[in-house]
């Protein structure tokens, strides 16, 4: 399965190291990531819509700029320019609340590539690389991803508002910075409004629009 010598490489298990590590070491000589980038490496289905929508404008109120995979084309070099977006980003959010230890429904493997891609980066690279596991139960990861034993996941229990509270405690920001909950859910609701009772999981050019519409939100109004 393509990916699987990252994954092993990743976490520590004696396989063959493929080609895509090879172009980790590369690319850190040449790249150097945006200090408030973060790599949204999130499911994309209808159901989870509501949480997307709340990671952009959580992250877009503190003052980071979310980037997302949506909109990047299939092929064989789909894997490298995942790596590329990766690597130009200084964090990284994983959220596996789609990873299941019955597989039912399946686990997307493509969440736990993307992961062991962003660890492999943060443990060749030269560039600092930090990224957090965000889950919807409490100690489930521990037990469906046993690799990741020692790691700290954000549980945001499946709501707007968990995801808001954790995604203030991943990220440390300076006073002016440093939105409170109740106010990001205030930010939400506004755009959350604007972009209205579209049934359509917003793709690569709507995540830029969300990103413009949080920006609006947070303009002071008129009085």
């Amino acid at each position: 399965m393509a990916g699987t010598g990252i994954w092993w490489a990743a976490f520590g298990k004696r396989r063959p190291i493929q080609r895509p590590l090879r172009s980790v070491r590369r690319a850190s000589v040449r790249l150097s990531a945006k200090p408030n980038a973060v790599f949204l490496n999130i499911p994309y289905d209808r159901t989870f819509r509501r949480l997307y929508l709340a990671y952009v404008v959580g992250l877009v109120q503190l003052g980071l700029e979310p980037r997302t995979t949506l909109g990047i084309p299939g092929g064989k070099r789909r894997l490298e320019r995942i790596l590329e977006l990766i690597q130009s980003c200084q964090y990284s959010i994983h959220d596996l609340s789609r990873v299941q230890m019955d597989r039912t429904p399946p686990a997307p493997p493509d969440s736990i590539c993307r992961l062991s891609l962003a660890v492999s980066w943060a443990s060749l690279s030269h560039h600092p690389h930090t990224w957090f596991v965000f889950e919807t139960q409490i100690r489930r990861v521990q037990k469906s991803l046993s690799d990741l034993d020692g790691s700290d996941p954000n549980i945001h229990n499946g709501t707007v508002k968990g995801v808001m509270r954790e995604l203030c405690n991943a990220f440390v920001r300076s006073e002016a910075l440093r939105p409170t909950v109740p106010e990001m859910m205030r930010t939400y609701r506004r755009v959350s409004h604007k972009v209205g009772q579209s049934r359509r999981v917003p793709g690569l050019g709507a995540s830029s629009r969300l990103v413009s519409l949080t920006i609006c939100a947070l303009q002071p109004r008129r009085q």
